[in-house]
C-alpha cells in the first residue's frame, strides 16, 4: 500500500513540476488569496438515528489558500486548499482534521503542438447510500476521504485544411481511506482524427481509446474502443450524425471471473440549434449491454435557463470521481458557470475558479442553490466497487422575476453492477428552490428536496428503499467585499422500508467566510 501511494504522490508532483517549469518559461505570476471559513451547527440528531438521537454542537474552522495563475495565455493553473478542524460537543465529543484540495492546471509547452493537463482533488465522499447522508463535519461515520489525480500530456496538430490530429496519454488514480473501495491507478491512451476546415457541411472523425486499470484489492480491467463518426448539416440550424464502432473490454462480470465484453455499437441522432440561445441533441443506438440513448439540451432567455442531459456509459467509481475532479466552476452574480479553462469568464462579476468538491461543500455561502448543484450533476454518489453501467439524467429550469428567483430540477442516476452479486442502486430526486434578494447584499432562500434511494444488493441480502425529505430556510449577507455569512435552518426526514433507517433531524447552521 505504501509503495502504491508513494507512486501516486510522485505522479501528482510530476504534473505540478511540469506546470512549475512552464511557469518559469513564460513569466507566470501567481495571485495568492488566503481565506478562513468558520461554522457552528446545532443539531438534535447528530447521528441521524431513530433509536439513539443525540444533540450536538459542531464547530468547524477552515483556514485555506487559493493560488491562481496570472500573466500567461499558455499556462493556466489554480489550486485551492483548506484544512478543516472540527470539534463536536456531544455525539462522542470527538475532533477531526480534514484535508480538502482542488487543483487544476493546463500548459502549452510547445506552441500549437504539445500540451499538458493535470488535476488533483481531496474530498470527503459518501460511503453508502443507505447510511447517514450528513457531511463529514456533522457525522463522519458514513464519509471517507478520497484522493484523485490525473496527469495528461497530449499533442495536437493541424494537417492543413484536411484534418486535425490529436493524441493523448493519461496517468490517473484514486486513493480511498480505510479501503472503502479498491485503490486504483490507470494508464490511458487516446488518438483521433477529425475533419478540417475544407469540409463545410460534411463532418467526420476517427477515434481510438485504451484504458487499463490496476486495482489494489480487485481484478484489473481493460476498456478499449474504436469508432468512426459522420455528420451532415442539412441546414444551418439542423444536422444529422451517426457513429459506428467496436468495444473490446475485460472486467469481472456476472460469472465472478474476468471475462471479455466485446461487440460492435452504433448510434444515430440529430442536432438542432435555431439560435445562439437554444440547442438540442438527441441520439439512440445499441452497445453490447443493450440499447442506448443520449440527450443534451439548453435554452436561455433573459429570465430563464433550461437544461436537459442524459447519458449512458460503462464506468467505475474511480472514473466517476476523476471526471468530477477535472471540472472547473465559477459563480457569476449567483449563476453557476462551468468552463474548460481557469481563465475568469468575466472578472467583474465572477468568483472562482471553484472545484467540484469545494462547490458541493460550500455552495450556500457562495450564493449557489441546491438546484444548481443538481443541474451540474454534483450531488452525492455512494462509493462502490466493480464496473457498472451508469445511466444519468438531470433536467430542470430556473428563472428570475425581479428580485425573486425560482428553480425546479430532477435527477435520476442508476448504476447497474456487472458483477451479478452486487445488483444495482438508483437515486431519484425532485428539488424546488426559491430566493429573494432583500437588498444588494442580503438574500433569503428556501428549498424542498424529495429523494428516493433504492439499493438491490443480492450479496448482502439487501433490498432497501429510502425516501428522504429535506426542507431548508436560509439568509445570506455580504458584510463586506471579502466577508460574507449565512444562517440556515434545515429539517430532514427519512422514511425507510428498514425500521432502523427512519429518522428526523433539525439543525441550525451559522457560517462565515473571509478572504484576505
Amino acid at each position: 500500500m505504501a509503495a502504491t501511494e508513494n507512486k501516486e504522490r510522485a505522479r501528482i508532483l510530476a504534473a505540478w513540476a511540469g506546470f512549475a517549469l512552464a511557469s518559469s518559461a513564460h513569466a507566470l505570476d501567481w495571485q495568492v488569496q488566503p481565506s478562513v471559513a468558520a461554522s457552528a451547527t446545532y443539531t438534535d440528531n447528530a447521528n441521524q438515528s431513530a433509536t439513539r438521537p443525540e444533540d450536538a454542537l459542531i464547530i468547524s474552522v477552515t483556514p485555506g489558500v487559493s493560488l491562481t495563475s496570472k500573466g500567461s495565455r499558455r499556462v493556466q493553473a489554480s489550486l485551492n486548499y483548506g484544512l478543516a478542524g472540527v470539534a463536536r460537543f456531544g455525539h462522542g465529543d470527538r475532533t477531526d482534521l480534514y484535508h480538502r484540495l482542488g487543483a487544476v492546471g493546463k500548459a502549452e509547452l510547445v506552441e500549437d503542438f504539445l500540451f499538458i493537463d493535470g488535476n488533483a482533488n481531496i474530498s470527503q465522499e459518501l460511503i453508502s447510500l443507505t447510511g447517514s447522508p450528513a457531511g463529514a463535519d456533522i457525522n463522519a461515520g458514513n464519509r471517507a476521504t478520497v484522493g484523485t489525480y490525473s496527469i495528461s500530456p497530449h499533442i495536437q496538430h493541424r494537417l492543413g485544411t484536411f484534418a486535425n490530429a490529436q493524441a493523448r496519454y493519461t496517468a490517473s488514480g484514486a486513493i480511498f481511506e480505510n479501503d472503502v473501495a479498491s485503490n486504483a491507478s490507470a494508464n490511458s491512451f487516446s488518438a483521433g482524427l477529425t475533419s478540417g476546415s475544407r469540409f463545410d457541411d460534411l463532418g467526420w472523425g476517427l477515434s481510438y481509446s485504451l484504458r487499463k486499470v490496476e486495482n489494489r484489492n480487485a481484478a484489473d480491467a481493460t476498456f478499449e474502443r474504436a469508432s468512426v463518426n459522420l455528420g451532415y448539416a442539412l441546414t444551418r440550424k439542423f444536422r444529422v450524425f451517426g457513429t459506428y464502432g467496436q468495444d473490446w473490454n475485460e472486467y469481472v462480470g456476472n460469472t465472478g471471473a474476468v471475462s471479455q465484453f466485446d461487440g460492435s455499437f452504433y448510434s444515430v441522432g440529430f442536432g438542432w440549434a435555431p439560435n445562439r440561445r437554444t440547442s438540442l441533441e438527441l441520439s439512440a443506438g445499441e452497445r453490447y449491454f443493450g440499447k442506448t440513448f443520449s440527450a443534451a439540451g439548453t435554452y436561455r432567455s433573459r429570465q430563464s435557463r433550461w437544461h436537459l442531459r442524459y447519458s449512458e456509459d460503462v464506468s467505475d467509481i474511480s472514473q466517476q470521481f476523476l471526471q468530477q475532479a477535472s471540472r472547473i466552476f465559477w459563480v457569476c452574480n449567483g449563476v453557476l458557470v462551468e468552463t474548460t479553462t481557469v481563465s475568469n469568464p468575466n472578472p467583474a462579476i465572477c468568483q472562482g475558479p471553484i472545484s467540484a468538491g469545494q462547490l458541493a461543500l460550500a455552495y450556500q455561502s457562495l450564493g449557489v442553490s441546491l438546484n444548481d448543484l443538481i443541474a451540474a450533476g454534483l450531488v452525492n454518489i455512494g462509493i462502490a466497487n466493480g464496473v457498472f453501467i451508469l445511466k444519468s439524467l438531470t433536467a430542470g429550469v430556473s428563472w428570475d422575476v425581479g428580485r425573486l428567483g425560482f428553480g425546479v430540477s430532477a435527477q435520476d442516476t442508476r448504476r447497474l453492477y456487472q458483477l451479478l452479486s452486487q445488483g444495482e442502486d438508483r437515486v431519484q430526486g425532485l428539488t424546488g428552490t426559491v430566493s429573494y434578494r432583500m437588498s444588494p447584499h442580503t438574500t433569503a432562500s428556501g428549498s424542498l428536496a424529495l429523494t428516493r434511494t433504492q439499493v438491490d444488493n443480492p450479496s448482502a441480502l439487501l433490498v432497501r428503499d429510502d425516501d428522504l425529505m429535506t426542507f431548508s430556510l436560509g439568509l445570506s449577507h455580504a458584510f463586506a467585499e471579502k466577508l460574507n455569512g449565512a444562517l440556515t435552518f434545515r429539517h430532514t426526514e427519512r422514511d425507510s422500508n428498514v425500521a432502523t433507517g427512519d429518522y428526523t433531524e433539525n439543525s441550525l447552521t451559522a457560517t462565515v467566510n473571509m478572504r484576505f
